[in-house]
C-alpha cells in the first residue's frame, strides 16, 4: 500500500511538471508572438515615418545647363549655370515655384575670387542634390498650397542678384546674372513653363532682391491668362544710416552696381529718377513694380544689423559686437536704434501696402529669410494675426483673404522663431 501510494505521488508530479513546462511552453510561445509583433508594428512606423522624411525632405538631382555657355550665361569662373527641378504632379501640373538661391554678393577682386572657389561663383562646387524643404517641400503636410507644383532652385553663380552683364579683363571673371537668368527662364519655358497657369517667383535674401528686379520681366513672358505673383523672403534691404553715422550698405551696393554693370537692368520705374546704387535698393523699386509682390521680412534683420547697421568697420569700439549677435545683450540705446530701423521698414512699405494686390507680413523677429525652412513656414512658424507664414502667402497668392500684416514692435511677439 505504502508502496502504491509512492507511486501515484511520483506519478502526480510528473504530470505537474508536465503541466507546467507546458503553460511555460505557451506563455513564452505567446511572449515571442508579442514580441514579434511588437517588432513588426515598430518597423511599419519606422517604414511610415521614413515615407514621410523621403516626401518631405526629396533630394533633387543639379540639371547644368551647358546649352547656355553659347549665350555668354555662364558663372563668375565661366562655368555653366544650373538648377534643380522637382516636378510637379497631379492638379500641379501647370503650376510653378521658380526660386532664386540667394547667398550675398561681391563687390571687389578679393572677394569675388574667393567666390569662385565656392558653389555661389562656380557650378564646379555646387551640390549635386539639395533638399527642397518649406515652400519648395512636396509635402502637402508642410506646404499646403504648392507641394504639388512643378518647383525649381536657380542656383546663384554671378554675384549680383542675377542682375549684371559684364566681363572684367583684369580680373578675369564674369557677371552674366542678367544672361543667366533669361537663359534658364527660356529654358523652363521650353519644358512647359510657358503653359504655366499659375507662377509664383520666390528668393531668399540676395535672391529675395533678385524676385523684386525681375518680377515685372517674368510676367512679361507668361501667357497673360496666367497667374503670376512674386515672394520676396527677407529681400527688403534697407539704405540704412550705420552705427557710425555712415552707409556702410550704400556704399557696398555701390561697388557691386559698379563692378557688375547692373544699372541697364534695373527697372526704369527707378532709373528714371534716381541713380543705379540707389534703385538696387528694393524700398525705391518696390512701388513702380505692376506685378503684385508679397513681401516677408524680419523687422530685426539680423543679416541688415550684422552686415548694414553694424558692421565690424563702423563699430570700430567693439559696443556692438556683442548685442548683435545676442538680442538680450543689447542694452536701451541699442534697443532704441533698433526700432529706429524697424520704423524705418514699416516707412519704406506704406505706399506698397496701399494696392490691394499686394502682401506683406513683417514680423518683429531677429532672423532672415522665412520661406525656406520648414520649422518658419509651416513648422510651428512664426504668426500675425493667429496666421502663420505658409498660410499668409498662400492666402494671398489664391485671393481667398487680403494680407497686410505688420507685427507689434519687439518683445511682444512670442511666436518668433530667433536667429540670431
Amino acid at each position: 500500500m505504502a508502496t502504491m501510494e509512492r507511486i501515484g505521488i511520483t506519478k502526480l508530479r510528473h504530470h505537474l511538471l508536465l503541466l507546467v513546462v507546458l503553460l511555460l511552453v505557451v506563455a513564452a510561445a505567446g511572449g515571442v508572438g508579442s514580441v514579434q509583433a511588437a517588432e513588426e508594428d515598430e518597423m511599419s512606423g519606422r517604414r511610415r515615418r521614413s515615407r514621410r522624411r523621403r516626401a518631405a525632405d526629396v533630394m533633387v538631382p543639379i540639371t547644368i545647363l551647358n546649352s547656355a555657355v553659347d549665350k555668354g550665361a555662364v558663372c563668375m569662373d565661366g562655368t555653366p549655370p544650373a538648377y534643380h527641378l522637382d516636378p510637379g504632379s497631379g492638379g500641379g501640373n501647370r503650376s510653378w515655384v521658380v526660386n532664386l538661391e540667394g547667398g550675398g554678393w561681391c563687390n571687389n577682386a578679393r572677394t569675388c575670387r574667393f567666390r569662385t572657389a565656392s558653389r555661389h561663383g562656380s557650378s564646379d562646387h555646387m551640390e549635386r542634390r539639395i533638399a527642397f524643404t518649406g515652400i519648395m517641400s512636396s509635402a502637402a503636410a508642410d506646404n499646403p498650397d504648392f507641394h504639388s507644383w512643378n518647383r525649381v532652385k536657380i542656383r546663384y553663380c554671378d554675384s549680383g542678384s542675377f542682375a549684371g552683364d559684364a566681363f572684367d579683363e583684369g580680373l578675369k571673371l564674369q557677371f552674366r546674372g542678367q544672361r543667366i537668368w533669361g537663359a534658364v527662364i527660356q529654358h523652363l519655358l521650353d519644358v512647359g513653363m510657358a503653359s504655366a497657369e499659375h507662377v509664383l517667383l520666390t528668393g531668399c535674401s540676395a535672391g529675395g532682391l533678385a524676385a523684386i528686379l525681375h518680377c515685372d520681366q517674368l510676367r512679361a513672358l507668361l501667357p497673360a491668362a496666367a497667374t503670376v505673383k512674386c515672394l520676396s523672403d527677407g529681400g527688403l534691404f534697407l539704405d540704412a544710416v550705420d552705427v557710425a553715422g555712415g552707409r556702410s550698405l550704400r556704399s557696398y551696393y555701390g561697388d557691386v552696381v559698379g563692378l557688375q554693370a547692373v544699372a541697364p537692368n534695373l527697372p526704369e520705374t527707378c532709373t528714371d529718377h534716381l541713380d543705379a546704387t540707389s534703385c538696387f535698393f528694393p524700398q525705391n523699386i518696390i512701388d513702380g513694380i505692376k506685378t503684385p509682390i508679397f513681401l516677408l521680412n524680419a523687422a530685426y534683420d539680423v543679416w541688415q544689423i550684422e552686415q548694414s547697421l553694424a558692421p565690424n568697420a563702423a563699430d570700430t569700439s567693439g559696443t556692438w559686437r556683442v548685442c548683435k549677435f545676442n538680442r538680450s545683450a543689447c542694452n536701451a540705446s541699442q534697443l532704441q536704434f533698433l526700432q529706429g530701423f524697424r520704423d524705418q521698414m514699416v516707412a519704406a512699405v506704406r505706399v506698397f501696402s496701399e494696392s490691394r494686390s499686394n502682401g506683406l507680413f513683417i514680423n518683429s523677429c531677429f532672423a532672415h529669410c522665412q520661406s525656406e525652412l520648414t520649422a518658419t513656414w509651416n513648422g510651428g512658424s512664426p504668426a500675425l494675426q493667429n496666421k502663420g507664414i505658409a498660410k499668409s502667402v498662400g492666402d494671398w497668392y489664391f485671393g481667398r483673404a487680403e494680407v497686410k500684416a505688420i507685427d507689434c514692435p519687439y518683445p511682444c511677439d512670442k511666436t518668433c522663431h530667433n536667429i540670431i
